[in-house]
């Protein structure tokens, strides 16, 4: 796998990537991470998170939608733990994440704005694969994010690290 530095990459693609606002903490056992855009767009309620995180996620990254809200966890280990299983090269959610210590012992990428203890409800409610905005940037199903404890990136193609 190449190691990911996104000051690199915005160096070498300046007219290519968006940089997302300086929102998120890395807390995954991935420091690093990037691939296709899968989105949700949720609000408190991550059953679409554990649907996606279920199927193969073939490198892909899933980018959550949760609103920013801080009242409750989108992901927890047993999430986190699926993804990994299931080759998610890792989520960016715009919401919280819960069991921080055993997500940074997982083979994933996840950055979130903060950590809760509080789970969320599933009612089968949320989006999937719609553009979702936060940060300053619109994600769109099928670009490419790239993540690191620098920053989080978007592309409409794949990029490639300099020589």
């Amino acid at each position: 796998m190449v190691k990911i530095i996104t000051p690199d990459l915005c160096d070498a693609h300046p007219d290519r990537v968006r940089v997302v606002e300086p929102l998120f903490t890395n807390y995954g056992g991935r420091s690093t991470f990037g691939g296709e855009i899968v989105t949700v767009k949720c609000h408190e309620d991550n059953s679409l998170v554990k649907e996606q995180v279920g199927l193969p996620g073939a490198g892909r990254v899933l980018v959550v939608d949760g609103g920013g809200s801080l009242r409750c966890a989108l992901l927890g280990d047993m999430l986190a733990e699926k993804a990994a299983q299931n080759q998610w090269a890792g989520l960016i959610i715009y919401g919280c994440i819960r069991d921080v210590d055993e997500i940074r012992q997982t083979d994933l990428g996840v950055q979130a704005l903060r950590t809760i203890p509080i789970k969320s409800k599933r009612q089968g409610r949320g989006d999937l694969n719609i553009p979702v905005t936060f940060g300053g940037v619109c994600f769109h199903p099928g670009e490419y994010v790239y993540a690191d404890n620098n920053g989080v990136i978007v592309a409409p193609e794949p990029l490639s690290m300099p020589e």
